[in-house]
């Protein structure tokens, strides 16, 4: 069965009753514009289910969407910690709804207010407003950081330092085009390289490991 996220129904009601109201009142070409933006507000707040196979070395994509960014850098917001950062890019077409790489718990949420420049710039990771989660998963702590883009004005994260999270688990959504950054212990081995396209919950991005061979880079989309 379809389902669609939460935060997606008071856009999809709007744009409906505008349609309703311009039948009524033959304004047709309101008509025809006010229809099309419910069937995208349908197609945009999608929510499908996922099948996340559970694996404690695996670390699942949080966000559907392309690799753009892989680099070894320091996180310095909140773990302060030279990390693997790997950065997913989601177009208007691409399902919103993140979804927990790993089992944890919550250590962390914090929210930082910013400017909405094109998520697909380096500079856009820390500049745009942002949300981010630190998560405790087996022996390692990581960090989930959800982009605002240039259309997308909320980033929503639904929890809070203390609650626990199953593998591949909703626990939020950005609305409209967007970016996802992961932070992952540098003992990793990445599955992924710039350009793949993945899906949450279900493409596995890296793997507790032997550490990968790392060089900063970025493809601009």
């Amino acid at each position: 069965m379809l389902q669609f996220a939460k935060e997606g129904y008071p856009f999809i009601l709007f744009f409906a009753v505008i349609t309703v109201l311009s039948i009524f009142f033959k304004m047709h070409w309101v008509t025809a514009v006010a229809l099309i933006l419910t069937l995208f507000m349908f197609y945009f707040f999608r929510d499908p289910d996922r099948n996340t196979v559970p694996g404690k070395d695996l670390y699942y994509a949080p966000a559907d969407g392309k690799i753009i960014q892989i680099r070894e850098t320091v996180e310095d917001e909140l773990l302060n910690m030279k990390m693997l950062e790997v950065s997913i890019f989601m177009d208007a077409f691409n399902v919103h709804v993140n979804r927990s790489p790993c089992e944890g718990r919550v250590r962390a949420v914090k929210y930082y207010p910013g400017r909405f420049m094109a998520a697909f710039k380096e500079e856009a990771s820390k500049a745009n407003e942002h949300i981010n989660m630190v998560l405790e998963c087996a022996e390692n702590s990581i960090m989930l950081r959800q982009v605002a883009g240039l259309l997308a004005r909320r980033a929503v994260c639904r929890v809070k330092e203390g609650d626990s999270l199953q593998q591949g688990e909703r626990y939020g959504i950005i609305k409209f085009s967007s970016r996802v950054d992961i932070f992952l212990p540098l003992g990793t081995t990445l599955k992924v390289q710039l350009g793949d396209k993945v899906k949450a919950g279900e493409t596995v991005i890296a793997v507790s490991g032997q550490r990968s061979a790392v060089s900063n880079t970025t493809k601009d989309n």
